[in-house]
């Protein structure tokens, strides 16, 4: 199974760092990352770069497509090489999947006409501009699309898609191998738990990146 995660100026590095933790712990899996121009491709904070060997057209039939958001994602919503890209391997993919406002750029190539999907919780109800039914679930799976909401997320979107493709098994043995037990100091991480001025504070601080 070959795996391929688009990378971009700006991306969110758990988005797609968490993916492959698991993912790349899979059984006969190769994990590609690929990138519209190759070489080095830094993170939205720009304290981790990531050398990007493989270009768009290298990886013309991966079984997996997986692209992540951040603030870089605002430059990808443009039709181009990308979306196009993103159009042909999803015909012939096993699975088309994002986490975060990844699933904008999914949507923006319009591979998520009339699906369900999810995001980041900020940018959630821009789903709708393109014809997509936005969900509040961490997970959403429709079809063969797989979309994870914010950032921690793909690795709960991940562990879910290993146990589809290679049964449960290999999923939880993956999840007891890199320790995927979540115990937060503190319940806010959803918009149901966080306290109000939380809220507010998160909403303030990303309002910049998600004007409504």
């Amino acid at each position: 199974m070959q795996v391929a995660i688009v990378l971009y100026p700006g991306f969110t590095s758990l988005d797609v760092i968490g993916p492959y933790e698991v993912l790349g712990r899979l059984p006969d899996t190769e994990v590609v990352f690929v990138a519209e121009r190759p070489g080095i491709v830094r993170n939205d904070l720009r304290g981790l770069s990531v050398d990007v060997a493989a270009s768009l057209s290298d990886v013309p039939d991966p079984d997996v497509v997986l692209i992540g958001g951040g603030p870089g994602q605002t430059e990808q919503m443009s039709d181009g090489d990308l979306h196009e890209w993103l159009r042909t391997v999803d015909r012939t993919s096993a699975w088309t999947t994002s986490v975060c406002t990844g699933s904008l750029i999914l949507a923006a190539a319009g591979v998520l006409d009339g699906r369900r999907a999810t995001s980041h919780w900020a940018a959630l109800e821009q789903l709708r501009e393109f014809g997509v039914t936005p969900s509040d679930e961490r997970v959403v799976i429709d079809g063969h699309y797989a979309t994870a909401a914010g950032v921690s997320a793909g690795i709960d979107m991940a562990l879910r898609l290993a146990g589809l493709q290679l049964g449960d098994d290999v999923a939880q043995t993956v999840q007891l191998i890199i320790e995927y037990a979540p115990e937060p100091p503190y319940d806010a991480g959803s918009l149901e738990s966080a306290p109000a001025d939380i809220v507010r504070s998160a909403t303030e601080r990303l309002s910049r990146r998600f004007p409504r």
